[in-house]
């Protein structure tokens, strides 16, 4: 368990899930990597309006709190992939539960159970990604 995590011990295990998860681009970010690992350009590119400073941020909470695992190659010009670890493998079911209660629950979303998303559809999150 990282420092950032063991600072939060005191909260509930709802409370420790949602300080993981929240942000306003981790589940987007998260959903982009459950597809496949990503470079930088490439998460800024899936994450339309996402700052570079504010990507970076999201993806060192991430890192620090063992989801995100950030591989450096050692080639020029240098490389960087982002890619989730096993413990953040164990996301994927949370952040689909999550969108499926949106889906049934969420404004507007009756009837499009493909609606809108911060991420890949449900139905996308086991097949790459295009482009």
């Amino acid at each position: 368990m990282t420092k950032r995590m063991t600072d939060q011990t005191h909260i509930c295990p709802t409370g420790f899930t949602l300080k993981v998860i929240g942000g306003r681009w981790k589940v987007p970010i998260l959903y982009l990597l459950f597809a496949r690992p990503h470079r930088f350009a490439e998460l800024r590119r899936g994450l339309s309006g996402v700052t570079e400073k504010m990507l970076t941020q999201q993806l060192r909470e991430l890192e620090e709190d063992g989801v995100v695992q950030r591989r450096v190659y050692d080639q020029v010009p240098p490389k960087v992939e982002y890619s989730l670890t096993g413990y953040g493998e164990t996301l994927k079911p949370v952040i689909m539960a999550i969108s499926s209660w949106g889906v049934e629950h969420g404004p507007g979303m009756e009837g499009d159970p493909e609606g809108t998303f911060c991420g890949p559809r449900p139905s996308e999150v086991d097949a790459p990604l295009k482009g």
